[in-house]
């Protein structure tokens, strides 16, 4: 990953958990990394706390960017939660994976938020 497109992704994160935030989520982390796994925001709402992959994109010409989370991504994003779990003992919580797809187009940026996107 070029450090371009890493800024790119960047960017749509910070703008992806303040549109939680705005929606009445607290931001529990942001690019939560432990070795090679990683979780772009946890955030928590009404005692359930959302495992959310944001993907961000430029334009729709490959597709929506909520699309773009595949069973391979959904695998890894499922053993993160796990271990973020364990490590803040809340392995009895209530939780969910969420995505959220960001377009940034000309200065501004739209959001599509899918609760539950997927299950284990």
């Amino acid at each position: 990953m070029t450090k371009a497109t890493n800024s790119f992704g960047e960017l749509g994160e910070r703008v992806a958990a303040r549109w939680l935030e705005r929606q009445g989520y607290t931001v529990l982390a942001r690019r939560w990394r432990s070795g090679h796994r990683d979780i772009d925001v946890i955030a928590e709402r009404d005692g359930i706390v959302a495992f959310v992959e944001v993907k961000t994109r430029a334009a729709l010409e490959f597709g929506d960017p909520v699309e773009a989370v595949h069973a391979q991504k959904q695998r890894s994003l499922v053993r993160s939660a796990r271990e973020w779990m364990a490590r803040h003992d809340a392995a009895k919580s209530e939780y969910r994976f969420d995505v959220i797809g960001v377009l940034l187009r000309d200065r501004t940026a739209w959001v599509r938020h899918v609760e539950s996107a997927f299950t284990v």
